[in-house]
């Protein structure tokens, strides 16, 4: 499963969350996350304005919080590595992701 993001991708094979950014000028950058030690999901949709987000909250780190920046505003900075920004043709396929994310914590 693979959901194409703002500057950056996640990948979830049924066991791993695999969150890949890239920041203009820098090599790629990947987190992984596995699936059980996720604590909750996050999914606030792109519209035709603002792009959305996806952010899964793990244990032992508080989940980033929206900036109010005119470019960025509504969405976790760039810098959280549990997060990763959506355009609005991305929002099915990132609630498909995490509807599977989600029975796979269970």
């Amino acid at each position: 499963m693979d959901v194409k993001g703002v500057m950056g991708s996640v990948q979830f094979d049924g066991d791993w969350i695999t969150i890949t950014k890239t920041a203009v000028g820098q090599q790629d950058r990947e987190y992984r996350i596995r699936a059980a030690d996720v604590t909750g999901t996050r999914l606030k949709p792109g519209t035709r304005l603002f792009h959305g987000y996806v952010q899964f909250l793990v244990s032992g780190s508080l989940p980033a919080e929206e900036s109010r920046g005119v470019l960025s505003a509504g969405r976790p900075p760039q810098s959280d590595p549990h997060s990763l920004s959506i355009p609005r043709k991305s929002n099915d396929a990132a609630a498909k992701l995490v509807t599977a994310v989600e029975q796979a914590r269970e």
